[in-house]
């Protein structure tokens, strides 16, 4: 069936061998504290706003030339440094030449921080400029304008601890080693089973990630209702140092 022009699609099937792996590489439970951040307790943004930005702010020449011609949605992740879980995540418009800051939830990245050399299980987010191409998640489609994939199949194993139980009701897979135009937990990696995959925006547990970008329910709710394949929606991501770069 298609809705909005966009294909859905539901399953109830038992998790295989494929997706465990496919969901530990994104949010495995070792090592979370299972602790609300302050943002996933109210699921409230931060409400400031900045509009006509002639570029997106902290992000160097290096990324900034990665971000495809013609974007005009851009999810800055701003890592708060190399080894750290802690990170912003903020989303930018562009109207006409400049940017708007739209909204802004705090979050969590990969719990040993970053590296620019992604590897199977190494708990790192990678650092770059990837596209946003798929959705998806255990609850309904809320409304997204991204292909949603609603599947059973997305539920994290209950022998995890039970602060993530709810990580992937909500996914928006960012294009690493991936195959865009397919569901978000198909395990299928181009560059190989060793640069890692699987690395999603999903919700919030109150710390750090296998190597995805988590943020509040709020939040997800409103990427998914916001982020338009006709805007060509990137993220852009990294330990703030990384993010610099010239």
């Amino acid at each position: 069936m298609r809705i909005g022009g966009a294909m859905r699609t539901t399953a109830a099937a038992a998790v295989s061998g494929a997706l465990l792996m496919s969901l530990a590489a994104c949010g495995g439970s070792d090592g979370g504290s299972g602790k609300k951040s302050d943002a996933q307790a109210d699921g409230r943004p931060e409400q400031a706003r900045t509009v006509d930005l002639k570029s997106i702010p902290d992000v160097g020449d290096k990324l900034r030339k990665q971000i495809p011609e013609g974007s005009r949605q851009v999810v800055a992740v701003y890592g708060e440094g190399e080894d750290s879980a802690d990170s912003t995540i903020v989303l930018y418009t562009k109207s006409g030449s400049t940017w708007d800051k739209s909204r802004s939830w705090k979050g969590h990245n990969g719990k040993k921080g970053w590296t620019t050399n992604h590897r199977e299980n190494d708990k790192r987010s990678p650092v770059g400029v990837f596209t946003l191409s798929d959705a998806g998640g255990v609850l309904a489609d809320p409304g997204a304008k991204l292909p949603y994939t609603e599947s059973a199949g997305f539920q994290a194993p209950h022998y995890w601890a039970k602060s993530h139980w709810n990580d992937f009701d909500y996914v928006i897979a960012i294009d690493y080693n991936r195959v865009k135009g397919t569901s978000p937990n198909d395990p299928t990696r181009p560059q190989g089973q060793s640069k890692g995959g699987s690395i999603w925006l999903h919700m919030d547990h109150g710390s750090g990630t296998s190597a995805c970008v988590s943020l509040p329910k709020s939040g997800m709710e409103y990427l998914l209702r916001t982020l338009d394949p006709a805007q060509k929606p990137v993220v852009v991501m990294g330990d703030k140092a990384n993010l610099k770069a010239a």
